[in-house]
């Protein structure tokens, strides 16, 4: 049996959220709800000596985020195209 991950496992994480939840933008997944996903992986376990931070959560979010921009598991979008359209820029009459 492999051994479970934890807080520290930042990379791993984010590839087993990858693998999850494949159609979820890790963007758009607020810190609270990636903390419950984190503990709901099959091979997680929280170490007592290391607790949960921002910063971790952070780093997750964005190992998930390459992860699934690495695997295509991101219902289309590529990275000329990030899902950001920016606004159409001012131009005064004249």
């Amino acid at each position: 049996m492999p051994p479970k991950l934890s807080w520290q496992n930042v990379e791993d994480l984010g590839y087993e959220l990858a693998q999850k939840h494949p159609d979820k933008d890790p963007l758009q997944v607020r810190f609270t709800e990636l903390r419950r996903l984190v503990e709901q992986l099959d091979n997680f376990a929280a170490d007592p000596d290391h607790h949960v931070n921002e910063q971790i959560l952070e780093a997750i979010q964005y190992a998930w985020h390459e992860e699934r921009d690495d695997t295509g598991g991101d219902g289309g979008y590529t990275d000329d195209d990030n899902g950001y359209a920016p606004p159409i820029a001012y131009k005064p009459d004249g």
